[in-house]
């Protein structure tokens, strides 16, 4: 009875030590931006007459969710600077010159999480470093979740995200023209994201 005893408390130890082991891996998530539903959108002021609206077309992002503990969820957003787009060609070409994105010397801007601090329910502060112009900054990120369900066109897991954050693009370097373009700059995000095995 004693060695049935010890070998009944071994084997609940070992299964206490297996399920332990796979719970860090059962919270754990991977995410993939999906470009056709995620838009990365900029507004700048132009000189108080309106506001200058344009977007980056091209970029790739992950996202590593944590479902037991949302402030360790990771976030990473690499974007092709040479993509960025507002419409217009002539403003365009100014965009990527060396007065602002100097795309030719600097194709990447990227942003990288380092915490996540949930505000209340569906909310979250996201601060991180953001890289323009081989210049890193911290900036904060407000970031609403929206919706997480299995997509029954595709079968797979989506997420979805509405992204807001401000910045001022002297901080990186691109001071030019600051009398005509104004320095502060609204970003928004509408971001899905496809579940990865």
């Amino acid at each position: 009875m004693l060695k049935l005893k010890s070998f009944i408390f071994i084997l609940f130890l070992s299964i206490c030590s297996i399920s332990y082991a796979q719970e860090p891996s059962q919270c754990i998530e991977y995410y993939k931006l999906d470009k056709t539903y995620t838009s990365i959108v900029w507004y700048a002021d132009r000189m108080g007459y309106s506001r200058t609206i344009g977007r980056f077309a091209d970029f790739e992002g992950t996202i590593e969710l944590n479902n037991c503990e949302i402030n360790k969820s990771k976030i990473d957003i690499l974007i092709d600077t040479n993509s960025i787009a507002s419409g217009s060609d002539e403003i365009d070409r100014q965009l990527k010159s060396i007065t602002f994105f100097d795309v030719e010397n600097h194709p990447e801007a990227r942003f990288q999480s380092t915490n996540i601090n949930l505000v209340e329910k569906d909310n979250a502060e996201v601060t991180g470093n953001f890289t323009m112009l081989g210049k890193t900054r911290e900036i904060s990120l407000k970031v609403r979740f929206n919706k997480k369900a299995i997509d029954p066109l595709v079968n797979l897991m989506r997420t979805g995200y509405s992204i807001r954050t401000n910045v001022k693009r002297s901080k990186w370097g691109m001071d030019k023209l600051l009398a005509f373009v104004s320095d502060d700059i609204s970003i928004v995000i509408e971001a899905e994201a496809l579940k990865v095995n």
